[in-house]
């Protein structure tokens, strides 16, 4: 049985896109973007944001894009397994996800880490102008 705080239902989790939520640094009170996606059987957790820009969210509130498989930077196209969150082409190829530790048990998911809180469903509701920073008209260029 899980000791961890329970963050979504398992089937909130779709299987051809993302499901985000965000948490929360227990030593600072930061809170960070987290996206939920399928992962075979379970579900793994990734932060929101691509290895190449760390400004440019997977999830933007529509669900990440998921093609073959593979989470897709909207950005500028690399592609990160879902498993393993290892980016198999693009600028950061080679490079993986930063990871959120999560279990899945009795049709839930479950945080599975000690520093951090689940806040809410959705996104972050901190600086607008990290919204503004992680539009697609805000940085040309790879």
């Amino acid at each position: 049985m899980p000791t961890g705080e329970r963050i979504a239902d398992i089937d909130a989790v779709p299987d051809d896109s993302s499901l985000l939520i965000t948490v929360a640094d227990r030593d600072n009170g930061e809170e960070r973007e987290v996206v939920l996606v399928r992962a075979g059987d379970g579900v793994t957790a990734w932060f929101n944001y691509c290895q190449h820009w760390r400004d440019v969210n997977l999830d933007t509130g529509d669900g990440a894009v998921v093609r073959d498989g593979e989470l897709v930077c909207k950005r500028h196209g690399a592609t990160f397994e879902r498993d393993s969150g290892e980016c198999t082409f693009g600028p950061c190829e080679g490079a993986v996800l930063d990871e959120l530790p999560v279990e899945t048990a009795d049709g839930g998911v479950f945080l599975d880490a000690d520093g951090y809180e689940f806040v809410r469903l959705g996104a972050s509701e901190s600086d607008d102008d990290a919204d503004i920073a992680r539009s697609i008209e805000s940085r040309i260029g790879f």
